[in-house]
């Protein structure tokens, strides 16, 4: 029953429009390409244009539209031309991500102002361009796309895992402010997803999803109308209840995963 759902159930595809940026390669592009198979209106945008063309080549309902999210102009022209494209947009996916595993001691300047700009602040760019037009409508639905990099303070993940923290704070506050409006808020939590951004990785990864795997898990879960969104289940619960702990366990706990230099 819709009642029983935190947001909007998201069932029947036909005709609805989606706005996929950070769509040029892993969930994103995976996501565009099976909500174009399911009879949605899938407009991708990021920074590379023959990647994004390649995503919707041969799909009269696909539109690439290349931009770049660390703009704010950027997301207001892309989001005027949608709009007179199709009207209006019936949900925006954030999925725009940097990451490159760092130790603290690592930590660059310009890697840190590149990665919180175009994890974070683009999400803020974003929503500024697209909810006055849903507040007006009092309709539309928002996805953001975090990690459970964001539930504790994981290894390698020190600029990358405060960012996520952050969205998902702003999925929780979004939700409670937007939801009387109309407007559904969905939190997508991957656990380890294979794209360009985890091959950098020198560890092995529990767990490990195909982005087929992730983009059916977080339409199913829109199909749910749910919350948060997190895949897969068991490694997502396990991290969980490891952030609840008490910090006396939780910390001696991620020392133990930490290598030392």
């Amino acid at each position: 029953m819709q009642g029983l759902s935190l947001n909007p159930r998201w069932t029947d595809w036909t005709g609805k429009r989606v706005w996929i940026v950070g769509a040029s390669s892993g969930i994103g592009a995976e996501l565009a390409r099976t909500l174009l198979a399911r009879g949605a209106n899938v407009a991708v945008s990021g920074r590379r244009a023959d990647a994004l063309a390649a995503v919707v080549e041969g799909q009269p309902r696909g539109l690439a539209l290349p931009m770049d999210a660390r703009v704010p102009a950027d997301w207001v022209a892309s989001h005027d031309a949608l709009c007179k494209t199709w009207d209006a947009v019936d949900m925006v996916v954030f999925c725009a991500a940097e990451y490159r595993p760092l130790r603290p001691w690592e930590i660059d300047a310009e890697e840190a102002r590149r990665t919180v700009e175009t994890n974070l602040c683009s999400v803020y760019y974003g929503l500024a361009a697209v909810l006055p037009a849903m507040m007006v409508r009092q309709g539309g639905s928002v996805v953001l796309l975090a990690s459970v990099a964001g539930y504790l303070g994981l290894p390698n993940a020190t600029i990358y895992g405060p960012t996520k923290a952050a969205l998902i704070n702003l999925a929780e506050l979004l939700y409670a402010e937007l939801h009387p409006h109309g407007i559904g808020v969905y939190l997508v939590n991957p656990g380890f997803v294979k794209t360009r951004l985890t091959a950098h990785n020198d560890f092995a990864m529990p767990a490990l999803q195909t982005t087929e795997a992730a983009a059916a898990s977080i339409l199913s879960g829109l199909a749910r109308g749910r919350f948060e969104i997190a895949f897969p289940s068991r490694f997502t619960v396990a991290m969980r209840l490891l952030s609840r702990l008490p910090y006396r366990l939780r910390l001696r706990l991620l020392q133990r995963l930490m290598k030392t230099p």
